[in-house]
């Protein structure tokens, strides 16, 4: 099919606001499936996944398609839960157009404004449904105004429902100016005349219309101006383009369960949405110079982009795909400029949730699914060996949430590590890896839901079942002060002994440089000979790794070698490397030794309401408020906040504001950790060490 007839929408908005029924209403609408599926009975077509059905959420993003009018339209489900953030991106980064579903009874919410700023950033034109009108107290006038509060006086209602509530089953339609009546549970509603008592409401909404569309074009703006009004063509050429600038966020409604207005939703996406053709150029560069390049939809030779990554039980590992130019033929060789790889293309399909169709090639702007490939990932370009572009991956937000994991049954370490590997390659905002510092296997990604949904594929598809249990914190020790001192190790057995002897000056150095030790060698005379200057070195090296007062590496250390003595037979490099170790831990304790602790950037997005409540728990976790900013209904605060009070934050933020609080973190820096708490760290070092339990 050709490019100017596909369109490829993607599905985006807060949890639990209907996205999957409405990509299932949108389905049935098109004739793609015979009945509806419903979430609470697991049948829908693109919550197929084992943990989707059992939690009754969407956890992956989930293509599927229809064809309305001649139209090919490709559907992207996204999860609404932050957790999976990755999947949302991935989606936005191959749509032409995003549907913002909103859910009547609760408005624009913090998921809501959260995928809104994530198409905004890429340029994704946006449009508004929103959903549920049939349920009792809700408002369609109330919602409107919410979304323009919040998005601006852009958004610009094309509809607006009649009987909002249980009764609803009329929309009045103000670009087609008719009243359309839904009964039946039909999709396709049936046009009529809109009734007297509307048509003043229905007038005010077309001129209201007419007049944002033509501010977002100068030559409609001068036909507006002389004439007063605008031609239905006139209207629609102008919505297309103000849409599609970013200029116009129209707004549809309806209710994805009855179903209402999703017959008029897919109607405009064919009449009104930017179809794959009008897919922005892209900008890439050159696998080997890094050269910059751009990519247009006419480029005569493939580019394919890879979105996602699933591994399909019987099939293997699935790669999903925008083709952004050219075709991308089955059989055919390709070339993954992102690994420098050449890659046989196996068996294409088209995907409809789960099902599948055969196909032969899979042409400019559309979306298919290639198996198993062997080195390709999502973020992955595949283009022509002879003409290559990368196309920048999907930002991958940092993890917020870690845990470490222990494998139940003895002789799974291996498993473990597959399993964990694969995981990654499929998700790549889940990171697991085996921190030798801390001696644990840490998985880390967007939220507790996030990994426990991680760990139960690692549980059916590799059969690792793991322990969880509190992270390590990887502390650090350095010093307040300098101190002198003597390091001397001298061995008599018989023969040959062991001699080193060495003066060394102890003091920190600016915290958070590239090596954690500036070594100073100001020996004078040869007193310590210098070919024995460099084991001096790898013994306080060596002594800086397992720390000298609670076992943490040391950083930040300034150390000079200044005086020493030599055994012209029994020193060796073996005898210095120790007498510096030696000096170092000794010397260290008399510098006044601290210990320091991971501060992390948080930036915590919440409604307004709740602000208060955020601000107290973080001062109470011994975080530093350091600024605030609005954004609409919300607040975005942001602090400093030890590692160590922000192991379980993310359940504790969702808990305190009813799930509508959201958070990132990044590593800003180490601090000092309190005394009381270096005191506590100290004894059980040595407590464990007396043990033998280290």
């Amino acid at each position: 099919m050709s490019a100017n007839a596909i369109h490829n929408v993607a599905l985006i908005g807060h949890s639990a606001s209907g996205k999957t029924s409405l990509a299932e209403a949108m389905l049935f609408a098109m004739g793609a499936v015979d009945r509806m599926g419903k979430i609470e009975e697991g049948n829908t077509s693109s919550d197929y996944q084992k943990e989707e059905i059992d939690r009754q959420i969407s956890i992956a993003a989930t293509p599927l398609y229809g064809n309305h009018n001649g139209h090919k339209i490709n559907i992207i489900d996204t999860p609404g839960y932050t957790d999976f953030v990755t999947e949302i991106h991935g989606a936005l980064r191959v749509a032409d157009a995003a549907i913002v579903v909103v859910d009547a009874l609760t408005g624009p919410e913090v998921g809501t404004e959260l995928t809104w700023k994530t198409a905004e950033q890429l340029g994704v034109p946006r449009a508004l449904f929103i959903n549920r009108l049939d349920k009792e107290h809700v408002s369609f006038n109330k919602t409107l105004e919410s979304l323009q509060e919040t998005f601006g006086g852009s958004v610009v209602p094309l509809q607006f429902a009649v009987n909002e509530g249980p009764g609803l089953e009329r929309i009045v339609d103000v670009v087609l100016g008719k009243s359309i009546l839904y009964q039946g549970g039909k999709a396709k509603g049936k046009p009529e005349e809109v009734p007297v008592d509307l048509t003043d409401k229905l007038e005010e909404l077309r001129s209201s219309l007419a007049e944002s569309v033509a501010e977002n074009d100068e030559e409609l703006l001068d036909i507006y101006c002389e004439n007063g009004e605008l031609t239905p063509e006139q209207m629609q050429a102008g919505l297309l383009k103000g849409f599609v600038s970013g200029g116009l966020f129209p707004v549809f409604c309806g209710s994805s369960t009855l179903p209402a207005g999703v017959d008029r939703l897919l109607d405009m996406i064919v009449e009104m949405f930017p179809n794959a053709s009008s897919y922005p150029e892209l900008k890439g560069f050159h696998p080997d110079t890094n050269e910059e390049m751009t990519r247009s939809f006419d480029h005569k030779t493939p580019t394919a982009f890879i979105f996602k990554t699933v591994s399909e039980q019987h099939l293997g590992e699935l790669s999903f795909f925008r083709v952004l130019s050219g075709e991308v033929k089955g059989g055919s060789d390709i070339y993954n400029a992102t690994q420098k790889r050449n890659e046989k293309v196996g068996q294409l399909y088209t995907m409809n949730g789960k099902n599948r169709t055969n196909a032969d090639k899979v042409e400019a702007g559309d979306i298919g699914a290639v198996v198993k490939l062997k080195d390709t990932h999502t973020g992955d370009t595949l283009c022509d060996s002879r003409d290559s572009i990368i196309i920048p991956a999907v930002k991958i937000p940092d993890p917020v949430y870690r845990v470490a994991v222990i494998p139940r049954a003895k002789g799974d370490e291996e498993k473990l590590s597959i399993g964990l590997s694969s995981l990654h390659e499929e998700d790549p905002s889940f990171f697991a890896s085996f921190d030798p510092e801390l001696k644990q296997t840490i998985v880390a990604g967007q939220g507790e839901l996030h990994l426990n949904v991680v760990l139960s594929r690692l549980k059916d598809k590799f059969g690792v079942e793991v322990d969880t249990d509190t992270p390590c914190i990887p502390y650090r020790e350095s010093v307040r002060k300098p101190a002198e001192g003597q390091g001397k190790h001298k061995k008599q057995s018989g023969g040959r002994g062991q001699y080193g002897d060495v003066w060394l000056r102890v003091e920190s150095q600016e915290r958070g440089g590239e090596d954690s030790l500036e070594f100073v060698n100001a020996i004078v005379g040869g007193v310590v000979p210098s070919k024995f200057i460099p084991a001096v070195e790898k013994g306080i090296r060596g002594a800086m790794v397992d720390g000298a007062i609670a076992g943490y590496p040391v950083v930040d250390m300034k150390v000079t070698l200044y005086d020493g003595t030599h055994h012209a037979v029994d020193s060796s490099e073996m005898a210095f490397k120790i007498a510096a170790s030696v000096g170092f831990k000794k010397v260290f304790k008399n510098c006044d030794p601290i210990i320091l602790e991971p501060i992390y950037d948080i930036e915590v997005t919440v409604p307004e309401d709740y602000m208060g409540d955020v601000m107290g728990d973080i001062s109470g976790r011994r975080g530093k408020i350091q600024g605030m900013d609005a954004e609409g209904k919300f607040q975005i605060i942001r602090a400093k906040v030890p590692l160590a009070e922000l192991h379980t934050y993310s359940i504790q933020l969702r808990s305190m504001t009813s799930g509508r609080g959201l958070f990132r973190m990044k590593l800003s820096h180490y601090d000092p950790v309190p005394r009381e708490i270096q005191e506590k760290l100290i004894t059980d070092y040595e407590t464990r060490r007396e043990e033998g339990t280290l």
